[in-house]
């Protein structure tokens, strides 16, 4: 796994997306995390100082992985960025309307049969 700073990950993420538009798949995970072994954790919290917390990001492809560490006051900086990317590359997702839906919606437009009996 490559740990990279937001902007170098973000531009590896953007490739990573264009190498699977066709086929394939990227996860991408935000996980908190402090960065510190448990051990050095417990060591901090009971000496009284702050553990201070980061988003860690994951991006896998299946045969690449990357990482990043995001701060809290960049939190909101990489989301914007973030949310760029992945409006550029869902042109895949677009909703289509399926057949069923399609053959419902011309029953119910059907005028329904007189009845038999007044």
């Amino acid at each position: 796994m490559v740990l990279l700073q937001p902007d170098p990950f973000l531009n590896e993420l953007t490739s990573m997306y264009e190498r699977n538009t066709e086929k394939g798949s990227v996860w991408v995970t935000f996980k908190r995390s402090s960065m510190k072994s448990k051990a050095t954790r417990n060591k901090m919290a009971s000496a009284g100082e702050t553990v201070e917390y980061t988003c860690l990001v994951r991006a896998t492809d299946g045969k690449k992985t990357i990482s990043t560490s995001v701060s809290a006051k960049d939190q909101q900086r990489f989301q914007a960025s973030y949310a760029t990317v992945l409006k550029a590359h869902m042109s895949k997702l677009k909703k289509r309307e399926r057949k069923e839906r399609k053959k419902a919606a011309e029953g119910e437009k059907k005028p329904k049969n007189k009845p038999l009996f007044n």
